[in-house]
């Protein structure tokens, strides 16, 4: 058997147990090569440290009969399979691979070739299933991926091979990680009998990713992977979604096989602590206290996006506002009455006002996030506070909840409705008076922006778009000033319409999110709201829109810095730049660099407006162009993004006046 990297990790002995194997006796790998991630909270409990979550990252070797078994069989796999070859016909493991992969159900890939990894790309050219969109940069591929994932809801899959095009996913995997979307990465790795002698193209992405992936394997026996693929989109949208890694030695994927698609998924100790139905005395409990309430708050976040309907009738039935973190928008409609649209940083003043004076605070689907929150003692401290989550690591780690469940969301909002549906007019629920005093506050505090002169402001340019598309697209956007305008003004009313990285906020998302959301979503508008900044980050994927000829509609709000860094040099360091501009420092006087010559270069359409008269004529073409389009939109780079709580700040110290134009 090839030999592996030894870690310090694998010799060591905790007393936490892995997430999916709670003792070493149900953990079907060999103990030496179970590598442990453990992840800590911001603050300590006392003198030692509480694990929140710890992963086991296995290496995929034969297994012993006497294993522990699990029979599952995921979504995506279908009993009427027809197969491309024989029952008994020997085949490469790239084929092997390729076959699990339709097996799952998939359609798209989002492949980059390269040496350690052209035996899957010669498969995937053998596959009439499967489609691959051929990224200019793994990264692209990874980003695309996860467009692919927030869009569908199903699992986003990219490949990449050994060495760099390995390590060129990382940000996607810490994306999809931090965000929980639920993708499948393969990479190609050098052959076995070369692992560990710093071979060319060489790296150790199993260990690399070992904090930044849910789970993730290195195949050592081409046997194994039907199981592992099974294992892995079965990992991937379970629980709590996010990225799984399967890395596979080129030797492996160049065996003959006859494989056998009837191996069981062996993840006992996953599987046994999967959250169970929720406790109905809990949701009894729930229910008592929204009856008991008088200023309730729905904060709603990512894990709600598979519970929009279920969100709607609870809300239907209690008439508690609802304010949404930046991933959980759309889970309720922005639109509605009794939104209160986003709360936290760069939240409207109504959301984050509620929060601060309810007295029941009703979080679903969250994860008490510092952009949310701010200055954890003051956030909802007038409030009894109710968790629920399907990881319950997330329970607790932030802000103590009064009342808690770890459940599946859509489960334990379809109880706590049939509670309320049952208890009827009994409840007696009437927050007329304070829904009235929020509407105060929306009347006192709107989001609002000005304008100067023909300057076109960014915000106003979101808005439009908003009105051309009735509401109805699908944004994906970058990260910066762009991001929080677009999170703001556009109305989002239903899930998986806003595809942003939130928790990680990696520049050079939007284009190829975008990318990967029109190939799952065709049907749909798809508009990249993107930043000069972010957009240069990953600008080679416009090459890939043009060639695979995808709709993909980019609105660039170009203001020639990197706007959310210059926007607090402004309020925090007396407006020293440093290093924010991006034009041509000899010609401050041109756009640089020239977006249309970008666009130009790849056969793109594209166009520049300046004036605001001119916005809504320029964007309605865009709209109506067939094919990719890029509309670089000319705005002020003093505007600021407002609201805004300064980090670790309260309610009380929102500002919501100025811009780079006046003296702080």
């Amino acid at each position: 058997m090839a030999a592996t990297h030894a870690t310090a990790a694998a010799n060591t002995t905790f007393s936490s147990k892995c997430s999916l194997h709670p003792s070493p006796s149900l953990c079907p790998k060999p103990p030496i090569n179970l590598n442990f991630s453990l992840l800590f909270p911001a603050k300590s409990n006392g003198p030692h440290h509480t694990p929140l979550r710890i992963t086991c990252n296995a290496i995929s070797r034969p297994h012993s009969p006497a294993s522990t078994t699990s029979s599952i069989t995921p979504a995506g796999t279908s009993d009427t399979f027809i197969s491309r070859f024989a029952v008994d016909e020997p085949r490469k493991g790239s084929d092997v691979l390729v076959e699990a992969l339709e097996r799952e159900g998939v359609t798209t890939v989002f492949a980059y070739p390269g040496g350690a990894s052209m035996e899957i790309h010669q498969a995937l050219t053998r596959s009439t299933r499967i489609r691959n969109v051929l990224p200019r940069h793994e990264q692209g591929g990874v980003f695309a991926a996860e467009g692919y994932a927030r869009a569908s809801g199903r699992p986003g899959v990219c490949i990449a091979t050994s060495g760099p095009g390995a390590t060129n996913l990382v940000s996607g995997l810490a994306d999809a990680m931090l965000d929980s979307i639920p993708i499948v990465a393969i990479t190609g790795q050098v052959p076995r009998r070369m692992i560990g002698t710093d071979a060319f193209q060489e790296t150790p992405i199993v260990e690399v990713t070992r904090s930044i992936t849910k789970h993730n394997y290195l195949v050592l026996d081409v046997e194994d992977i039907p199981r592992v693929v099974r294992e892995a989109f079965y990992l991937a949208t379970s629980g709590r979604p996010g990225p799984i890694l399967i890395d596979i030695p080129k030797d492996i994927q160049q065996q003959l096989v006859v494989p056998d698609w009837n191996q069981p998924i062996r993840l006992p100790g996953y599987v046994d602590r999967l959250p169970k139905l929720p406790d109905e005395k809990h949701l009894e409990q729930i229910v008592r206290l929204v009856s008991e309430a008088k200023k309730p708050v729905l904060y709603v976040g990512g894990g709600c996006l598979n519970s929009s309907e279920e969100l709607r009738r609870f809300v239907e039935l209690t008439g508690i506002p609802v304010a949404s973190t930046l991933m959980g928008l759309g889970a309720y409609p922005c639109n509605d009455d009794l939104s209160l649209q986003m709360l936290g940083m760069h939240g409207t003043v109504y959301a984050n006002y509620a929060v601060d004076k309810c007295d029941l605070l009703l979080a679903f689907g969250v994860r008490f996030d510092d952009r949310v929150t701010g200055k954890l003692e003051a956030f909802a401290s007038r409030a009894k506070i109710v968790h629920i989550d399907i990881d319950a690591a997330e329970i607790g780690k932030n802000k103590q909840p009064h009342v808690s469940v770890c459940a599946d969301m859509k489960l334990a909002l379809e109880g706590m409705n049939k509670l309320l549906e049952e208890k009827g007019n009994k409840l007696k629920l009437d927050f007329l008076a304070w829904r009235q005093e929020l509407q105060e506050q929306k009347v006192k505090h709107p989001l609002t922006f000005k304008t100067f002169g023909d300057a076109i402001p960014p915000q106003y340019a979101i808005k439009v778009l908003d009105e051309l598309t009735s509401g109805n697209a699908i944004i994906s956007t970058g990260v910066g000033q762009h991001q929080m305008w677009a999170a703001q003004f556009y109305k989002y009313k239903r899930p998986r319409q806003w595809l942003t990285s939130g928790g990680l906020g990696a520049m050079g998302f939007g284009l190829p999110a975008a990318m990967g959301a029109v190939v799952a979503r065709p049907d749909a508008v798809v508009v990249d709201i993107d930043g000069d900044g972010s957009f240069v980050m990953n600008v080679q994927e416009l090459a890939t829109i043009k060639v695979e000829n995808l709709p993909v509609k980019i609105m660039l709000l170009n203001n020639q810095h990197l706007g959310m860094v210059v926007q607090l040099e402004d309020r925090f360091y007396k407006a020293n730049r440093a290093h924010t501009y991006l034009g041509n420092p000899s010609k401050e006087s041109e756009i640089f660099p020239n977006m249309l010559k970008f666009a130009e270069a790849c056969g793109i359409p594209a166009a520049r407006v300046t004036k605001e008269e001119e916005l809504r004529e320029a964007i309605q073409k865009m709209l109506d162009t067939p094919g990719p389009y890029l509309l670089d939109v000319i705005v002020p780079h003093q505007e600021h993004v407002l609201p805004m709580i300064p980090s670790g700040g309260a309610f009380a110290d929102t500002i919501n006046e100025g811009d780079g134009r006046s003296q702080f």
